[in-house]
């Protein structure tokens, strides 16, 4: 019914939504997010909240 391809391209996606969610998730956590780890956690967006997380929300640590 599908082709390889198919299912290659959404194994893909699978992967890259774990790797990015596992990552996503330790850094919230570390940082004591609650709201951000909560919706992490819970929401299954292939990828997209945990990229949005990593790209635009998350704390950056300050050098002194």
């Amino acid at each position: 019914m599908f082709s390889v391809l198919f299912w290659a391209v959404i194994a893909v996606i699978i992967a890259i939504d774990f790797i990015l969610k596992g990552i996503a998730l330790w850094k919230a956590g570390n940082r004591k997010d609650l709201g951000w780890f909560v919706a992490l956690f819970i929401l299954n967006t292939a990828g997209i909240l945990p990229a949005i997380y990593l790209l635009f929300f998350q704390k950056k640590k300050r050098k002194k």
